[in-house]
């Protein structure tokens, strides 16, 4: 793909001082992007050339219409994900709605939405899962429930083309991120959370390489088409999966309990075994530039450094 900037405006980033916002930000930025960080607190937006701060919340109706307007692109990226059900449809669904809403009464050409690939069941024996996996039940917990459902709305959000971008686990130095910080912390601490099932599938992708797509997709290298095999669907709701190389359960608990120092528990329980298929992402240009021994590497020297 290439890095030019071809969106008829600034490109609207929520979540722009998380994992994956604030490398969406640096992506756009290198891309010759305007961009509008929008953020809950003042002086927490990357400082990048082109890049401005709006400090609100996005979920009020005002708010969202000041930062949307006159923007050819919005890409979110917030979702509540450790808090409770009724916090995450507050915030994840329908302050996301509202902000899609504003966005495609403003006249924005796209809207792209982090997703997860957590919407699809992937028990035990389902085999790979492409974009038209069958999606949880609504027994499958609220992260998963509440993701589902946000992208079952934007589906049905009318005016603009909208892109549900689908990762499983994400990979990337952060303070911030489950897979390198928050669930080592954890494995740490509690032998509970160092239990997997060793060749069960770890589904991955790097922060980088799904923040290259998303800019991709934002500033318009990636052309709408009438085939969702081609592009995203001009005025339609299409979802793309990013995953990277497989890898299993082994790789992922491996390394983090040996850069922690403590044992890793193997079960022998049944685990799901398929693949996020990304060929979807990849005719569309998209090519994973970080591979698995350097995703995990970044995360054992995040833990012993």
């Amino acid at each position: 793909m290439t890095s030019s900037h071809t969106s008829a405006g600034p490109v609207v980033v929520t979540g722009a001082n998380g994992l994956v916002g604030s490398r969406v930000c640096a992506a756009l930025s290198a891309r010759g992007a305007t961009v509008r960080a929008v953020v809950r607190r003042a002086g927490t937006a990357p400082v990048l050339p082109g890049l401005t701060e709006r400090v609100g919340d996005f979920a009020d109706p005002d708010f969202a219409a000041t930062a949307v307007a006159g923007a050819g692109a919005v890409v979110t990226t917030v979702h509540p994900m450790g808090e409770d059900g009724e916090t995450q449809r507050r915030v994840g669904l329908d302050g996301t709605l509202v902000l899609a809403g504003a966005a495609a009464a403003a006249g924005v050409e796209r809207l792209v939405h982090l997703s997860t690939a957590a919407v699809y069941d992937r028990a035990p024996g389902r085999g790979d899962v492409d974009e038209h996996g069958e999606l949880v039940t609504d027994d499958a917990g609220d992260y998963p429930v509440v993701k589902r459902d946000v992208d079952a709305a934007l589906a049905g959000v009318d005016g603009l083309t909208r892109v549900l971008l689908r990762p499983p686990a994400i990979l990337g130095s952060s303070s911030s991120s489950v897979w390198n910080s928050l669930r080592p912390a954890r494995m740490r601490e509690d032998e509970a959370a160092r239990h997997a099932v060793p060749e069960a599938t770890f589904a991955w992708v790097h922060v980088e390489d799904l923040a290259a797509l998303a800019a991709d997709l934002a500033v318009g290298v990636v052309r709408s088409s009438e085939d969702p095999e081609a592009g995203p669907v001009a005025g339609g709701c299409t979802a793309v999966n990013v995953a990277s190389a497989p890898a299993t359960q082994r790789d992922y608990y491996g390394a983090v309990t040996n850069a922690l120092g403590v044992q890793p528990v193997w079960d022998d329980g049944p685990g799901w075994t398929g693949q996020i298929v990304a060929d979807r992402a990849r005719r569309w240009g998209w090519a994973p530039t970080v591979g698995l021994d350097q995703a995990l590497a970044e995360i054992e020297a995040g833990l012993t450094h």
